[in-house]
């Protein structure tokens, strides 16, 4: 496989830290530029970040003497230095919106971890196991924004990762009519530690603004087709979500309860998931997980702690299937939220825009 050259905008963040330490090896991948705010830019990427550092691993050695960029400043020595960027940036959706606009039009491919590009109509918001079909839109894209390479691909919010995947093959074969889903995320979804949000230990906060919106929202255009110039959402089934911030460091939980036009049997779902493959696993893509959706027979799994890392923190985690009383069927899932709900899914995102040739190495 080619080699393709990375910039990380927004790298000194919690995801950004993220996608750097999953450079990191990466057989395709090479970390090349990190860029970041003003307040960081010229600093080695160790002074930056100092002790902020929040991942499980230390900071990769290669990375520390690199010295941080500025986002905007230097977007055009930027874009021509690199093959394409990951966004993992903090800023006002309209600024963000720009930017990463202002990147595409340099000709420089933007896989974005934010939320700001998701209801474009011709940007594709991709589960890569679920979706991959959306990145058909990219050159009607391109047309817009008068692109040869440039364009924007965007991951989906890390509150749908685990309940969305294990409901679309069975959507697929029986009909799914309603979705009742309670999300318990890590604080990790919110940049913190337990260090730098003490009012999170012993506490339950019932309440993540704008995220109940999104995980009713975003399974709409993940579960609809390109028509033309833009991507046609889904008309059903209707969801609604409730999401509540829980002490964990990582992992996002979800409860959810799901009524189908067609109910199928207990024994059919399970063997549906045992068999569920995406175009990941087809391509063999270097982070896709072997098994995508990894499902528990313990009554007590899966639990946060013992399975978010389930195959490098790539898979989802299914548990406690059962018949409901007023829907067909509730379950549990598990999805670790800054990896496969975040930088993880970029790079899984990001590689299979490379295998199907969206992005060139120049």
């Amino acid at each position: 496989m080619q080699q393709y050259k990375v910039g990380i905008i927004g790298g000194t963040g919690m995801v950004g830290q993220r996608f750097v330490s999953l450079m990191e090896g990466h057989p395709w991948f090479r970390l090349t530029v990190i860029a970041a705010s003003p307040r960081s830019a010229g600093k080695t990427y160790a002074d930056a970040v100092g002790t902020r550092w929040a991942m499980e691993t230390p900071m990769p050695e290669f990375a520390k003497s690199i010295v941080v960029k500025d986002a905007e400043a230097d977007m055009e020595e930027i874009a021509r230095s690199v093959d394409f960027v990951f966004c993992a940036v903090e800023m006002p959706k309209d600024a963000l919106r720009a930017l990463e606009e202002g990147y595409a039009r340099l000709e420089c491919p933007v896989v974005s971890n934010n939320s700001a590009h998701r209801w474009t109509p011709d940007v594709p918001m991709v589960v890569p196991e679920i979706n991959p079909e959306h990145l058909e839109i990219i050159p009607a894209q391109r047309k817009r924004l008068g692109t040869r390479r440039g364009f924007i691909a965007v991951k989906s919010n890390c509150s749908i990762q685990g309940y969305v995947p294990p409901l679309t093959p069975l959507k697929d074969q029986y009909g799914l009519s309603k979705v009742l889903v309670c999300t318990y995320q890590a604080i990790s979804g919110a940049g913190k530690t337990f260090e730098t949000w003490p009012e999170m230990i012993d506490n339950i906060i019932p309440y993540i603004g704008g995220e109940e919106e999104k995980s009713e929202r975003e399974p709409m255009k993940l579960w609809g087709s390109v028509a033309g110039d833009h991507i046609e959402n889904a008309a059903r089934p209707s969801i609604t979500a409730q999401c509540l911030r829980v002490p964990c460091t990582n992992g996002h939980m979800a409860a959810v309860f799901a009524s189908f036009d067609k109910k199928p049997g207990k024994d059919e779902i399970l063997e549906i998931w045992k068999n569920f493959k995406g175009r990941p696993q087809e391509l063999e893509l270097p982070s896709a997980p072997k098994q995508f959706l990894h499902y528990f027979t313990e009554a007590d799994r899966p639990q946060t702690r013992l399975d978010r890392m389930t195959e490098n923190g790539m898979a989802v985690c299914v548990g406690r299937l059962r018949e409901d009383a007023q829907y067909d069927y509730k379950f549990v899932c598990l999805s670790h939220n800054t990896l496969r709900g975040a930088a993880g899914g970029a790079v899984l995102l990001a590689e299979l825009l490379c295998a199907e040739g969206y992005i060139t190495a120049q």
